[in-house]
Order: C-alpha cells, then structure tokens, then sequence
C-alpha cells in the first residue's frame, strides 16, 4: 500500500500552478507556432506574435501569462491501493495547495474567486476553493490533473440536450461563430457527447487536459469515429475565418478533442467547453516519494518570433485626446497608446451606475477620457503593475449607453467583440472601441509606466486605477459609424478560404 503525505500533495499543488501559470504547454507553442507560419491574415499574424513574445517573456520572468489566473480546476484519480496520511480532508489539502500558489510573494496570482453563499460576491482574497473531481481506480498512486480555467473562456461553455437523430457537427458549427471572441482564440475545443447533462459537461472540462496533437492524427490518418469527426470539426472551424482574437484569419482552433459516453437513447447530451491563449493545465503522479516535480522548458522550445509594432502605427497622444481626433480612426486601424489611462471592469461600471442614479458626485473625471477594461495582477519587485491584458468586453456592453451618455468618456479598451447595444450606443455617440490581445498581458503591462488607485479601492483588481502608459498597442474594433471588424474580418475571411481554397489544415 502506497502512503500519500499532505505535505506531499499540498506542495504538488502549489508548485503546479505556479509553473502553470508562467508556463505554456510545449504542445501548444508548437501548434501555435505553426499556426503562426501559415496565417496569411496581417490582424490575425500580428495578434499570434502577441501571444508569443508574452509566452516567452512570462518564461523568462516567471510571472502569469495571463492576469486572469484562473479557477482552479483539480482531477483526482486515486488508486485503491493509496493511504492518505493526512490530519484534514482531501479537499482541504488540495485547497491549502491552491491558497499558497495563489498567496505566493515571488509570483502572486490574482485573486479571482467570489462567495456566492449569499449572494454578496465577495472575493475569497486567495482563490480558492478549488473546483475538485474525485474518481476512485485501480492502482497505488494518486494521478493529478491540475488546471487553472480563465473566466472568459468559461463564460463560452455550451450545452444542449440534442435529439438522437441531430447532428453533433452542425450544431458546433452554428454555436461556434455565436460564441464570439471573449475565449480568446486560437485554442481549444472540448466537447464531451452522452451521459446525462453534468457528465457531458465534465467531459468536454477533462477533454482540455489531454495534449494537442491535431498534426499528428491528420499526417497518420482516424482510426474510429471520433477521431473523424475530430478532424471534420477542426477544417471546418478554422474554415469559419474567425480566426486569432476574432480579427479574421485561418486559425481558431489548434485541437479539437472529445470525449464520449453511454447515453439514454431519448438524449443526445453535447457540452462545449473552449480553451483559450492562456491554456494552462499539468498532469502529475504521487506514489509516496515526495512530492511532484516540475521541470521549467527550454527556451529552445518557444517559437522563433517577436513581435514589434508595426511601422504603419498612429501613435496617439491620450492627454490631448479629443471627439475629432476619434472620429478620425478606421476599423483594423493600429494605435500605440501613450498618456493617462483609466481602468474599471464590472464591479467599478456598477458603482459608477449607481452614483449616476442617486445624484451623487463621480470620484473621478472621465472627459475626453478613455476606460480600459482590466483587472491587473498586483506588482512584484521594481514592476509598476503585474500581468495587465483586457477582460471580455461584453459585459461592460449594459453600461455603455451609460458612461459615453453620461460621464465624458469617448473611447474603450477591452478584448473581443462588442454587442448590439454597445455599438448602437458608440455610433450614436461618435465613440470608438479599441481592441487589445487578450493573452498578452505581461507584454501589455511592460507598456505601462506609472499605475496609481483612483477610486473604490476596496475592490482590488476592480478598483478604478489611472495608468501612465508609454505605447500601448491596440486596433480599432469598432469606429465612430460603428462599424466592427469583429464582423467585417471572420467574414472576409470565411470568403477568403474558400474561395482561393486557402488551406486551414495542421501543418
């Protein structure tokens, strides 16, 4: 019989996510990379190298690829051969893990996870607990897989109760285009088909862990069912032209992976889950030994690619910003933000409507201001902030009526699309909305010289922060008349594709 120590399991845990969260998978940088090479849309190109040249410099500066660190997700299989030398339940030391990852001075993760016991979303302050799956299998060890799932792919999660008869293919490729931009693609598709609701969902989550190996399964050929429609789905999403960050392009997705199960024969469960650019996620085994070790990858294994800004950029003055000079942007158009920014997300919007409505004073300015959607990672060292890359824009889409009505502000910063209602409230408004890569937040974060705390300070990442930056790269999403190339680019391209039988094949 195999003992397992807590201390053993608890320091597995946090030194999982910790390497995690700097870490890319090797499989996924080469995927990426090849992606890279093939993509002949200049947005999409641009946004890959991005997230490249983040990957790398999180490596090399060991902190967080992304500023949304994640909820953690924990597969336990423990064999039956295991003991558990433990003064505390397997929860417990699992979340114990959790808290001194996300605690840790050297590389603080952001804190990302809310009580919802009464409703009040208060943050825990060290994001646990951990979301944990216990199996019980054969065997003396205890498998781990370790996970840390950002909210902006999470929110992209989709079920449906098909009818038995009705095709898997079709309703991914209806639901895909309808899932937007906030899951930050290029990344993964997990999709788990049969079983009752819970377990579709549970499958599509554990289909995320397994490697990326498309190129491998296209160059040797399916050998079942599944692995066919795996490759159905990958040509004909990337056939899609959504591509990098939804600019347009030829890659969305790297992999595609499903998993399946026995079904009642009424029901056809399918669950959908995406991966994003921060795909972080390590597999580990305790046999009584002590605990797991990580080993940091070769910087050999990055792909060879640096981004710079493009000559063509406009550099942009934000101190001497004005409605003209705004109105004067064109769609795909490519800035270099330097000045005073704001920051405010959800939380900080909120506050915002709820002084408007009382009459009260707002605690800052923002005329002629532009707001960037952002909930930074606190700073480490001689760092002015941590990891600093956009929140899904999406949910600001209620209060956007609201700030450009009422506030001043004429211009946004966030990742992905905006909604209906944000871009009929930016046309009517001569406002503009500027799109930054999600998945390039440390590189975005360099750009920022100065950070300072503005307003409601007590909601931490959410406070309103004034950010001095020095070049900031962002594209115009969506200009003055409204126009968006969230829609124009993936509809370009999905032409493109097929018309000059561009391929969208793994390389």
């Amino acid at each position: 019989m195999t003992t397992i120590r807590q201390a053993d399991l608890v320091q597995s845990i946090a030194d999982a996510l910790q390497f995690i969260s700097c870490y890319h998978p090797r499989d996924y940088l080469q995927a990426l990379g090849r992606a890279y090479d093939r993509e002949q849309s200049p947005a999409a190109k641009d946004a890959i190298a991005q997230i490249l040249t983040n990957s790398r410099m999180c490596a090399e500066g060991r902190r967080p690829i992304c500023q949304d660190t994640g909820i953690v997700n924990v597969f336990l299989k423990v064999g039956m051969g295991v003991r558990f030398d433990f003064d505390s339940s397997l929860e417990d030391a699992v979340n114990e893990g959790v808290r001194r990852a996300y605690l840790d001075p050297d590389n603080p993760l952001r804190a990302s996870v809310l009580d919802e016991s009464d409703f009040g979303r208060k943050n825990t302050k060290d994001n646990t607990p951990a979301v944990i799956f216990t199996s019980i299998v054969a065997g003396d060890t205890l498998a781990v897989d370790v996970a840390a799932k950002g909210g902006g792919s999470e929110a992209k999660s989709k079920f449906v109760m098909l009818n038995p008869s009705d095709s898997i293919v079709d309703w991914v490729l209806k639901t895909v285009p309808a899932m937007g931009a906030g899951w930050c693609p290029p990344g993964m598709l997990g999709i788990g088909v049969g079983g009752t609701a819970e377990k579709a969902m549970l499958m599509a989550k554990e289909a995320l862990m397994a490697p990326i190996d498309m190129a491998e399964l296209k160059a040797r050929g399916p050998k079942n069912r599944v692995e066919e429609m795996r490759i159905e789905l990958y040509d004909r999403v990337n056939a899609l032209g959504i591509g990098a960050q939804g600019l347009g392009g030829l890659s969305t997705v790297l992999d595609v992976k499903i998993k399946t199960y026995p079904a009642h024969a009424a029901n056809r469960p399918v669950a959908m889950i995406p991966n994003c650019a921060a795909t972080r996620h390590a597999h580990f085994v305790l046999d009584g030994s002590g605990p797991a070790r990580f080993e940091a990858p070769s910087l050999e294994d990055w792909p060879k690619v640096t981004w710079a800004a493009d000559a063509s950029s406009t550099r942009v003055d934000l101190d001497c910003l004005n409605r003209t000079t705004v109105e004067s942007w064109k769609p795909g158009q490519r800035l270099l933000l330097s000045g005073k920014l704001l920051t405010g997300r959800d939380a900080a919007h909120k506050r915002i409507q709820d002084l408007l409505e009382t009459n009260q004073p707002l605690p800052v300015d923002f005329t002629n201001r532009v707001i960037y959607y952002v909930g930074p990672v606190d700073a480490v060292r001689d760092e002015v902030i941590g990891p600093a890359g956009p929140t899904t824009s999406t949910r600001m889409d209620k209060f956007t009526e609201m700030m450009l009505a009422r506030t001043g502000l004429i211009a946004m910063v966030g990742k992905a699309e905006r909604g209906p209602a944000a871009l009929d409230a930016i046309r009517k408004h001569r406002a503009a909305y500027l799109m930054a890569v999600g998945g390039a937040a440390y590189l975005v974060a360099k750009a920022v010289r100065k950070a300072r705390v503005l307003a409601f300070d007590d909601l931490g990442m959410e406070a309103i922060h004034e950010f001095e930056v020095k070049d900031m790269p962002v594209t115009v999403a969506v200009d003055a008349n409204g126009a968006s190339v969230h829609n124009t680019g993936p509809a370009e391209w999905s032409k493109k594709i097929v018309a000059l039988k561009i391929p969208v094949t793994a390389a």
